[in-house]
This record gives structure tokens, sequence and C-alpha cells, in this order.
């Protein structure tokens, strides 16, 4: 015959591979007939309370009344401080006053306690003698006993929960007690 032979397709040579359907996308959904219910947002954790350093205050004049501030018409001289000793004891922060002294603080907010180390500031070389009171809108709260210079501080707390101000008071536990420093160490106000 005069006709060609076909080749038949050598090892090496593939058919190609068939080409991958397109996927089909899903048909479109139907709108339903109910809007979806809403899911109630989750109420957030009521915050950790905050502590107010008495140190850090401002003073009424300057402040803006959203959290406590010390009343200055109403207060005694005030030494707010970084690193203060009682007792040979260094406290990180707090306020001394001179004795008498009296200082009131506006809360305006709700705050829960108030909590300090009372006691004669070592400046006074071991002298002085003065006793610490706390109040609460216009109620004495807390009073120390008799404080001697160079005697360790005691602790102080006071719940404050439904009051508006808390006012500190030291005074001369004895006559020949004048202008000695007492100190409120680690003093703070905690409020929701």
């Amino acid at each position: 015959t005069g006709g060609h032979a076909t080749p038949s397709p050598s090892p090496s040579q593939s058919s190609p591979a068939p080409a991958p359907e397109p996927p089909q996308s899903a048909p479109p959904s139907r709108p339903p007939t109910h809007p979806p219910r809403p899911r109630p947002t989750p109420t957030p954790p009521a915050p950790a309370p905050s502590p107010y350093q008495i140190n850090e205050l401002t003073w009424d004049l300057v402040g803006d009344g959203t959290k406590p501030e010390v009343r200055m018409a109403d207060s005694s001289w005030l030494w707010q401080r970084q690193g203060l000793r009682v007792g040979g004891k260094k406290y990180r922060h707090g306020v001394t006053v001179h004795a008498p002294s009296s200082v009131t603080i506006d809360l305006h907010r709700q705050c829960t306690a108030y909590d300090a180390y009372a006691g004669v500031d070592d400046l006074g070389l071991g002298l002085g003698v003065l006793r610490f009171s706390v109040y609460a809108d216009g109620q004495r709260l807390w009073r120390s006993g008799v404080m001697r210079g160079g005697r360790p501080a005691v602790p102080v707390h006071v719940p404050l929960t439904g009051h508006k101000t808390v006012r500190l008071v030291v005074e001369p536990a004895s006559p020949n007690t004048v202008m000695f420093l007492g100190d409120w160490a680690q003093s703070q106000i905690t409020c929701k």
C-alpha cells in the first residue's frame, strides 16, 4: 500500500490532562423571612478600684471635680512627699503636716476606704507626741493612741462607702508638743 504508517505514541509523551471543571457556585440563598435576633452585648466587668494617693491629689481650685481633691479653704499646710520615714522605716509616699492640723478632702465619687500608716516623722529627731484621727462627713471613724517620735507608725483603715468627705486631723497629745511633724504615710483613698 502507498499509505504512511501512523506513529504510535512514545512512552515519554502523555495525553494532556483534562482541564479541571470550574467550581460551581452555591445557589443564592433566600433572604430570611425574619431578621436575625440581635445578640445581647455582654456587660463589661466592673473596673478595678482605683487608689488615689494623697500626695498626688490636686487642690480644689485647680481640680475638675471628678476625683478626690484637697479642699484648700478648710485645710492646713500639707507637704505632699515622696519618701518619708517614721520610726526608722522608709515609706514610698505620703503627706506630712504640722500639729495641730486638719486636712479636708472632697471625694467627688463613690469611694470605699482610706488607708495609711500614721506616725511622727523622723525629721523631729525622736521628739513629738501626737494623736491622729480620721473623720468622714464630720463623724470621727478612727483615732490613734498617743504616738511618740521614734516609734513605728500604726496602720489606718477607714471604710468610706456612702461618705462624701474625709478629714485628716493631727493634734498634739501633750501641751509641750508644738509644730512637730505628723505623717500619713502610704496615704491613699480607694474609689470605684
